[in-house]
Formats: structure tokens, C-alpha cells, sequence
């Protein structure tokens, strides 16, 4: 080899190990999980608006026996946190703090006067008729500022219209795996995400076949097949059955699971414990089956959707008896 070559192979080397040493260094970008710990206050009085950690809620007086505070999930670029906080966000790492500055347009919307109205107070409801009442009339959620006579002042302005915010942040770690991201998304939607695992099942299912090309009228043909699944398997709690958010959007939260993770399907499953007596105390199990094998039946079947009669199920567990 040519010194000439040998130079210009050293290089072309060189040359490679920066570049992947650039990219190594540029963090995090759009479509990366990460976990943070975060605190949202005014700027002007330093009130705190949202946090994850338990002593900044506990100081500011937060109520913390109704929320949950712990690390958030969220997807940079996806409009999860502001604007301004995804942007300060790419091209950071574990550990990187900071703090963003945003402003009132971008958090709530500047202050708009004429959102302040004077209405019959005959449009709201009689046990909500009090100042600092929050109500909704056409649609349109406020608070009452003053309510004198038959008229009330109400003010239908984000209560921090107007406000500038800092965002301060800390990255704690990146998700990269399958049940985290899951976890994260639901959290998103719902604010707490239930317990889930992802388990590989095999599933029967048709799946088309080669037919006859030459025949344009020919329908096409399926057969009957055992594929593997990946699936997640979601506990149905009762905070999640109950949540309005899964109930109006569970097919839009699935389609977003599965298309940012490894997931083929969702299955929503009910965990049946009988352990102790209960319901099914003394029998070995729904009709006669052991509970490991009613876990088994339940767990293709999405019981959001199934219907139990008390009465029907008595008379067949007597004549099974």
C-alpha cells in the first residue's frame, strides 16, 4: 500500500469516527421517549401551576392526596409539553436541566377583555349561583367574578390568560422499551396509566392466499393461519373504566400505541382474584374451571364490552352444581 493511500484510508477513518461521534453527541431528537421531573409556575407571582415531585406540590399547598406525582413520559416533538420546552429538549441528555421562559400566547393566550360577560343569571344552575363558581354556558367553561340580582359577571378566560410560565425540567432517563412507552402514552391520555404487560401469543387468523392470477373475476381466497402477536395486555381497573377520556377515545390511544411501538393489539383484561371466598368461594373457580384456566378464558376476551346477568348467572351455576 502506497503511503499515499494509507493517508487518505487514515482519513476516511478520522472522517467516520467524528461523524459518529457528532451524532452521538447530538441527544435526543423528535420521536425519542424520555422521562422527566418538571415544575410549572408564574413568573410574575412564582405560583406553582403543575409538578411531578411531592415536596414542591406539598410546599405550594397542592392537595396531594388528589393527584399522583411522579416522573411524566412524554415524546419530544409531539406536542406533549410546549413548544418552546420540545425545542429546548432535542439535543439534550440524561441529566440535563433547565429551565424555559413561556410566554403567555404560546402557554394560555394573552388576556382577552372581552371574554368578561354580564349574562342572565338564570343560565346557571342554581347551586352554582356564588362568585369563583366555575360554570359552562354555550359551551364555554368560566368562573363567576360577581353575581348581583338576576345578572352574573362571568369570565370566560383560561384562568392563566395572560400569564408568563417557566417551564423548569430535569431529563431523567430515556424509554426505549416497549411496556415503558406503552405505559407513557396511556399516562398521556389518562393521567395514570394502569398496570399492563406485553406478551407474544399465538392467534388464528385468515390470511389471503395466492390464486388464480389469470382469472380477473376470481374472489379472492383466505385460509385459516397461526401467527404470533405481540400484545398488551391492559388491566381493566376501575379508575379505567371509568376514566371519560379511555371511554371516548380508547380506539385513537391503541392506534397511537401501536404504531409508535412494537405492539400488534391491545387486550383489555379483567383480573379475576379468588382467592379469599368471594363470589365463586368453595367451587374451584367459574363453573367448575380452576382459576389459572378463567384467567386463561379471559384473556382474549375485551369484558369492556361484555354484558353479565346476576340472575342468569345464578340459575347456571345452580344447574352446574
Amino acid at each position: 500500500m502506497s503511503d499515499e493511500q494509507a493517508e487518505a484510508d487514515s482519513a476516511a477513518a478520522d472522517e467516520s469516527a467524528a461523524d459518529e461521534s457528532a451524532t452521538e453527541d447530538e441527544g435526543f431528537t423528535h420521536g425519542n421517549f424520555v422521562k422527566l421531573d418538571y415544575t410549572l409556575r408564574t413568573t410574575d407571582a412564582d405560583d406553582v401551576v403543575d409538578t411531578t415531585i411531592l415536596d414542591v406540590a406539598e410546599e405550594a399547598g397542592i392537595d396531594t392526596d388528589q393527584h399522583e406525582f411522579s416522573p411524566r413520559t412524554i415524546i419530544i416533538g409531539e406536542g406533549h409539553v410546549f413548544e418552546s420546552v420540545d425545542d429546548a429538549l432535542v439535543g439534550s441528555e440524561v441529566g440535563d436541566e433547565g429551565a424555559v421562559i413561556v410566554s403567555p400566547e404560546e402557554a394560555f393566550g394573552e388576556y382577552d377583555p372581552d371574554q368578561v360577560r354580564t349574562i342572565s343569571a338564570d343560565k346557571i344552575d342554581e347551586d352554582d349561583r356564588y362568585p369563583g363558581a366555575n360554570v359552562r354556558i354555550d359551551n364555554q367553561q368560566g368562573h363567576i367574578e360577581t353575581i348581583i340580582g338576576g345578572r352574573a359577571r362571568v369570565n370566560f378566560n383560561h384562568p392563566l390568560a395572560g400569564e408568563e410560565l417557566e417551564y423548569e425540567y430535569e431529563v431523567l432517563e430515556e424509554v426505549d422499551d416497549d411496556e415503558g412507552k406503552a405505559e407513557g402514552i396511556l399516562g398521556m391520555y389518562l393521567q395514570h396509566a394502569p398496570p399492563l404487560w406485553i406478551e407474544t401469543d399465538e392467534v388464528e387468523e385468515e390470511v389471503p392466499v395466492d390464486s388464480d392470477e389469470d382469472d380477473e373475476d376470481s374472489e379472492p381466497e383466505f385460509e385459516t393461519q397461526t401467527v404470533e402477536k405481540v400484545t398488551l395486555y391492559i388491566e381493566s381497573t376501575p379508575q379505567l373504566t371509568m376514566n371519560q377520556q379511555w371511554m371516548m377515545s380508547k380506539g385513537q390511544i391503541a392506534q397511537e400505541i401501536i404504531s409508535k411501538t412494537g405492539v400488534d393489539r391491545l387486550v383489555v383484561q379483567e383480573i379475576l382474584d379468588g382467592a379469599g371466598g368471594g363470589m365463586f368461594g368453595g367451587m374451584g373457580g367459574l363453573g367448575g374451571l380452576g382459576g389459572g384456566d378463567v384467567e386463561e378464558a379471559l384473556e382474549d376476551v375485551d369484558l369492556d364490552d361484555v354484558e353479565i346477568d346476576a340472575d342468569e348467572l345464578a340459575e347456571e351455576i345452580e344447574d352446574e352444581a
